[in-house]
């Protein structure tokens, strides 16, 4: 089965409303592959999602960045996924190592939040990877691992879930898993969900990478047979995205 290349955008806690009017007219201007060989998300702060969505081309679809682990209440701060919903909003990011490092956010708890999400109809970049400690101990896949099988325990279909593995010591470092080393991991993980979910799941699930990819190394990236796409930070806001989501191209003459 052919799977759909991915790019995400990931603006993280980034932008006025200025500067994310002009990021979404750079996006609305580019000549990029049609729907049928890319799937792209940008995913801005809370505050610009219905901005964002408002301005954003058709062909390109909108992530909140968090969602709550259960329905809305007494948790100050806090963003339901049926917010999401009500607001037409398609996509979370869940479990990134920004949250998982600086909140707390075990494995079980993203399990939790990822499970929830899918329950009420998002559809869910759910984001593992290993620190600097971990790769360089050897246990990089005891650890991704660890992270996925939390999510296959809370979750019964995997239909709408993008998995994205993103080493930590390569986000917003500089430092990028070579080809070899994401391929590596990424042919590990489908080899996981191969054996203790299923031949389907594996061969259809979308494996992305994320972690300093650029518009310089993204083809290199994308050539790889177990790479199927990205989820870009720092570079999802700047003119270079645009290069990134044509890797698109680059995977499809692989």
């Amino acid at each position: 089965m052919a799977r759909k290349f991915f790019v995400g955008g990931n603006w993280k806690c980034n932008g006025i409303t200025e500067e994310v009017k002009k990021i979404v007219t750079t996006l609305n201007q580019a000549e990029v592959p049609s729907e049928d060989d890319v799937e792209v998300v940008v995913s801005p702060p809370f505050v610009f999602l219905t901005y964002v969505k408002s301005l954003l081309r058709p062909d390109f679809q909108v992530a909140a960045q968090n969602c709550w682990v259960r329905k809305g209440g007494a948790f100050t701060g806090e963003v339901s996924a049926e917010m999401l919903l009500n607001l037409g909003i398609p996509w979370v990011i869940l479990g990134h190592s920004e949250r998982r490092a600086l909140l707390g956010e075990s494995n079980d708890f993203v399990g939790d939040k990822i499970a929830y999400a899918l329950s009420q109809g998002l559809k869910v970049i759910a984001c593992i990877g290993e620190t600097l400690e971990q790769r360089e101990s050897e246990s990089t896949v005891e650890v991704v691992a660890a992270q996925t099988k939390a999510i296959a325990e809370k979750i019964s279909s995997w239909e709408n879930v993008v998995l994205a593995y993103e080493p930590v010591w390569a986000i917003g470092t500089g430092k990028v898993a070579t080809p070899a080393q994401a391929q590596e991991v990424h042919s590990e993980l489908r080899d996981w969900i191969k054996s203790n979910v299923g031949d389907e799941v594996a061969a259809s699930l979308r494996i992305i990478y994320g972690g300093s990819v650029n518009g310089a190394n993204c083809k290199e990236l994308a050539a790889q047979p177990d790479v199927d796409g990205f989820l870009v930070g720092g570079a999802s806001l700047k003119p270079e995205f645009i290069d990134i989501i044509n890797a698109a191209t680059a995977k499809k003459n692989a």
